[in-house]
C-alpha cells in the first residue's frame, strides 16, 4: 500500500540497481542456450525476438522459472513456421491473441506477436491489433516492471519506462497513465492487487487512486477472467496485502462484496471481535498449516469461514453480540458466492462444506464428546477432515493465550481420539456392518426404497456403536425388520 502521506517511495540507489542486474545475468545465463538459440532462427527468417514481461522481470528478481515469454515482429502464421521444425511440441491455443506456445526441453515457451488491446466500452473481450515495434508493445503492458524487454541474441536491454528502477524500489506504475491502461483493461486493477500480494511490492499511490475512481470499470471483465486472479492472489506468498488493496479501493465491492461487508462496526456498547481483520489473520495462520504448497481450497474457505456473519448478527439483551448459526448462512453465501465467479461445482462443494462445519469442533468442550460424535464428525468432514483440522485450528486468533492453549489441547486431543478410532474401525471408510447385498438376503427381499433403509439403519448403528460382530449385526437388522413389519 502507498505512503500515508501519498509519498513517492525512494528511489533505488546505484548499488541497489547493480545488484538486481547481476542477478538478470546470472539468471538469463542458464536459459540462453535454448533462449539464443530460438533467437538465431528468427534473425535467419528475418525477424527480432526479446525477452520480454514477467520473464525479465523475474530474471532480475533472481527468480526466473522455466516459463518463458518472448515478442517478436513475425505474425503467428510465420512464429509456426520457425517453431514447429525446433520444439518438442507446438499448441496453438493463444493463436488469436497472437499468441504460440510450445515446449523445448524443460522450458515452456510463449512468442507472442508485438501487439496493443483495448476494451470496448461494452465488450467483454479485448480486441487485439498488432504493432510494429516493440517499443509500441512495451507501452500497452500493464506494469512498467513488466514492460522491460532483452533482445536476443545481443542481450540488448530495453527500458523505455524506467522498469528498472521501479523494480529496484519495489513499486507497481503503469507504463502510461493508470487511467488509459486500465480502460484498455480493467483487470490490470486486479492483476495490481495480485503483484503486490505475489511480490511484496507497494502500489504507486496515483495507480492506488486510479484503481479506486475507476473500481466499478471491473464489471465489463468475465467472471472467469475475474476468478483467475482472484485464485492468483489468493495463492500468493502475501495475499493479505492484496486482499487490503481490493477491499480499501472498493473493488472488491464488486468482485468479493461478502469481504468488505466484515468490517462491521463496532460501538462502545456492543464490543466484539473486527471480523474483517480476523478473517485475514485466519488465512494467514491456515497458511502457515500448510504442508505440500499453496492449497485454494483451504485458503477460500479460510476467507469465506466467518461470511455469514453481517447476517447473523444479533444484540443481545446483555449486552453481547451473537452470531448464531452463522456457519449455516455462510455455507449457502459461499455457494452462490462461488458460483457467480465460475468456480468448479467440486470445489465450490469443498469449501462450502468447510465453511458449514468449522464451528463443529467448539461442541467438543473439553473432550466430553462420544466415539459416536467423534465417528459422525470424520464421517461429516469426509476427505476434508485433514482442511477442517486446519481451518478449526487457524480460527484461533485471540489474543488470551491461556484460552488459546486450552483449544490447541483440545484439539490435539481429539485428533488423538481420531486417529486411535480411525486405527481400530477404519474411519475412513465408514460402512454398515451389512452390506446391500447382505441385507437383500437376510431379509429376503430384491432392490428397493426398504433396502435403502435398512442400510441407512445399519450405518446409524455402526456410527453410534462402532463395529459389530456379524451375528449382532444380523439380529439388529433382524429386529428393526420386524418393526418395520409390525
Amino acid at each position: 500500500m502507498p505512503n500515508a502521506n501519498n509519498d513517492s517511495p525512494t528511489p533505488p540507489s546505484t548499488n541497489e540497481l547493480s545488484q538486481v542486474q547481476r542477478r538478470a545475468v546470472s539468471e538469463l545465463l542458464r536459459v540462453s542456450p535454448v533462449a539464443d538459440d530460438l533467437a538465431r532462427r528468427f534473425q535467419e527468417a528475418g525477424f527480432t525476438l526479446a525477452l520480454v514481461g514477467g520473464s525479465v522481470r523475474d530474471a532480475l528478481l533472481g527468480r526466473l522459472g522455466n516459463d518463458l515469454d518472448f515478442t517478436t515482429d513475425a505474425r503467428p502464421e510465420e512464429v509456426l513456421k520457425i517453431v514447429r521444425p525446433w520444439a518438442d511440441a507446438v499448441w496453438e491455443v493463444g493463436i488469436a491473441f497472437g499468441t504460440v506456445g510450445c515446449r523445448k526441453s524443460d522450458f515452456d515457451i510463449e512468442v507472442t506477436t508485438y501487439r496493443s488491446e483495448a476494451y470496448d466500452r461494452t465488450s467483454r473481450k479485448p480486441e487485439v491489433s498488432y504493432g510494429d515495434s516493440i517499443e509500441e508493445d512495451l507501452v500497452r503492458r500493464d506494469f512498467t516492471v513488466n514492460a522491460m524487454a532483452v533482445a536476443l541474441p545481443e542481450k540488448e536491454f530495453i527500458d523505455p519506462h524506467n522498469g528498472l528502477e521501479d523494480l529496484a524500489a519495489r513499486v507497481l506504475r503503469t507504463p502510461g497513465t493508470p487511467e488509459d491502461s486500465f480502460s484498455d483493461d480493467p483487470l490490470r486493477m486486479m492483476r495490481a492487487a495480485r503483484f503486490a500480494a505475489q511480490l511484496d511490492f507497494e502500489v504507486a499511490p496515483e495507480v492506488v487512486t486510479a484503481m479506486t475512481e475507476m473500481a466499478g470499470r471491473i464489471e465489463i471483465v468475465s467472471a472467469e477472467r475475474v476468478r483467475d486472479e482472484l485464485n492468483k492472489l489468493i495463492l500468493a506468498d502475501h495475499p493479505r496485502k492484496g486482499l487490503r488493496l481490493l477491499v480499501d479501493t472498493g473493488l472488491a465491492d464488486f468482485v468479493l462484496p461478502d469481504l468488505p461487508a466484515l468490517r462491521l462496526e463496532r460501538d462502545e456498547h456492543h464490543r466484539h471481535k473486527d471480523v474483517y481483520e480476523h478473517t485475514l489473520t485466519v488465512l494467514e495462520q491456515a497458511i502457515d498449516l500448510e504442508e505440500n504448497g499453496p492449497d485454494l481450497v483451504l485458503r477460500l474457505a479460510a476467507l469465506l469461514h466467518d461470511i455469514g456473519k453481517p447476517r447473523t448478527r444479533r444484540f443481545e439483551k446483555d449486552g453481547r453480540v451473537s452470531f448464531h448459526h452463522h456457519e449455516v448462512v455462510g455455507a449457502k453465501m459461499t455457494k452462490v458466492r462461488m458460483t457467480k465467479l465460475k468456480y468448479s461445482n467440486d470445489l465450490v462443494k469443498d469449501v462450502s462444506k468447510l465453511v458449514e462445519l468449522h464451528l463443529r469442533f467448539h461442541g467438543y468442550g473439553t473432550g466430553e464428546w462420544t466415539d459416536s460424535a467423534v465417528r459422525r464428525y470424520v464421517r461429516d468432514a469426509g476427505p476434508m477432515l485433514d482442511r477442517l483440522h486446519k481451518l478449526t485450528r487457524s480460527d484461533c486468533t485471540t489474543r488470551n493465550k491461556r484460552k488459546a492453549q486450552a483449544l490447541s489441547r483440545a484439539y490435539d486431543g481429539l485428533e488423538e481420539r481420531i486417529a486411535r478410532l480411525q486405527e481400530q474401525e477404519e474411519l475412513d471408510s465408514i460402512r454398515p456392518d451389512l452390506d446391500g447385498n447382505a441385507i437383500m438376503e437376510i431379509l429376503g427381499i430384491g432392490p428397493g426404497p426398504q433396502i435403502g433403509q435398512a442400510y441407512k439403519h445399519m450405518l446409524e448403528l455402526r456410527l453410534e456403536h462402532g463395529p459389530m460382530e456379524h451375528d449382532a449385526a444380523v439380529a439388529a437388522l433382524k429386529e428393526w425388520w420386524a418393526a418395520q413389519e409390525g
